[in-house]
């Protein structure tokens, strides 16, 4: 059964719809730092590659481990593209909580913010962010901390929630009660799923919020308008290309993909290869930047 959703929530919900939200990197030099004319140049190829809305400052993007000047810096940025700008908040270890950065997302003009999972009690999280911002939500099921049920159930009634990514990575049946519970909610199925994209359209995403489109877009887009169709081979040929793609970067260390997708799109030219950088992510083994390269080939 539906639960009463706020007009502006259901507003971003809507605009999400069929979607491709990338879960967009921060270009980063080997030391952490960032050149925001080099990130909003990043942003607009994204866009230009078929990305219809971008989510920055998420796990992809760092965001929990950039400080207020970065964060404003990006959002600002990413904003300039024209496109529906989504900010994670929370998950951080800066003294900074999910409601202070989500008041700068609303002051900047943010279209939502994604809520990062974070220890205690869930719901009071969501509420504290709507009631401070009045800014639309997209909650977050992550393969870290995942969400039982009843706790979905809550977050999904709060009133500013527009949706729910899932990202639960290896747990398939977790992964389709948490669509469904959602979609029951009328929140609108947000696949965060890199390596069971197209098995989440058929249990029912209704878009998708993916870190593999921070280099890889159009592989991604091209599965979901074969999705779209009718074209069942079609379908098939792209997941299956899209399937060797995430194998290579979503794999252990896990935390490792960051690199991996900045790997891929400097390899893409999105970005310049000094800024291809993840600091904050673990010490990757020799050869894999060209097992990844050849993965994308």
């Amino acid at each position: 059964m539906s639960t009463p959703i706020d007009p502006r929530a259901a507003g971003l919900r809507d605009r999400l719809r069929g979607g491709l939200v990338a879960a967009a990197l921060t270009p980063m030099t080997r030391a952490g730092e960032v050149d925001l004319d080099v990130a909003q140049a990043y942003f607009r190829r994204l866009t230009a590659s078929g990305a219809d809305a971008l989510a920055v400052l998420a796990h992809t993007g760092r965001g929990p481990f950039l400080g207020p000047r970065v964060r404003a810096g990006v959002i600002t940025r990413a904003l300039r593209t024209g496109v529906p700008v989504i900010v994670g908040v929370g998950g951080s270890s800066r003294g900074q909580d999910a409601v202070a950065d989500a008041r700068m997302a609303a002051e900047l003009g943010a279209d939502g913010v994604l809520v990062f999972p974070e220890p205690g009690d869930r719901v009071a999280l969501h509420e504290a962010v709507w009631e401070a911002t009045g800014l639309p939500m997209i909650a977050f099921d992550l393969y870290t901390n995942p969400c039982p049920p009843d706790t979905l159930r809550g977050i999904l009634g709060v009133p500013g929630v527009a949706g729910l990514k899932t990202a639960l990575l290896s747990d398939a049946m977790g992964c389709q009660e948490t669509i469904a519970l959602t979609r029951e909610a009328g929140r609108l199925a947000i696949t965060g799923e890199d390596r069971m994209f197209a098995p989440t359209l058929l249990w029912g995403a209704q878009a998708a919020l993916v870190g593999i489109a921070a280099a890889s877009v159009e592989t991604t887009a091209a599965v979901m308008r074969a999705f779209e169709g009718d074209d069942l081979r079609g379908f098939e040929k792209a997941s299956a290309r899209l399937d060797r793609l995430a194998a290579a970067t979503f794999t252990a260390p896990m935390e490792g993909y960051v690199q991996r997708m900045s790997w891929l799109a400097a390899e893409e030219g999105l970005i310049p290869g000094e800024y291809a950088y993840d600091p904050y992510g673990p010490a990757l083994p020799d050869g894999e930047r060209a097992r990844v390269l050849a993965a994308a080939s």
